[in-house]
């Protein structure tokens, strides 16, 4: 049996070659070293005269791609949105 290496940082430049098996991470947070919004295939976007201020769309995207804003409005962080459309369901009532 190998013995797995151990890797300082994942980042883009490293070979598949290098990569744990099973692509297990041993630390958190390897996703902001990655723009993964460029695969995305829908790109929400907020209509504000249409937004309540509820807030309820944040705590709900799994890619924590959504920020509130110090008025009580959102932006997203479109460098990690996927597009899953979760946050566009979360207020339909």
């Amino acid at each position: 049996m190998s013995e797995i290496k151990k890797i300082e940082e994942v980042n883009e430049d490293i070979s598949w070659r290098d990569i744990t098996p099973g692509g297990i991470a041993p630390w958190a947070g390897g996703a902001e070293a990655f723009t993964t919004g460029d695969w995305r295939t829908m790109r929400p976007v907020l209509i504000e005269d249409k937004c309540t201020g509820c807030l309820l769309c944040w705590p709900t995207c799994p890619d924590t791609s959504i920020m509130p804003t110090d008025d009580g409005k959102i932006k997203y962080d479109y460098d990690h949105c996927k597009g899953c459309g979760i946050c566009v369901e979360t207020d339909r009532s």
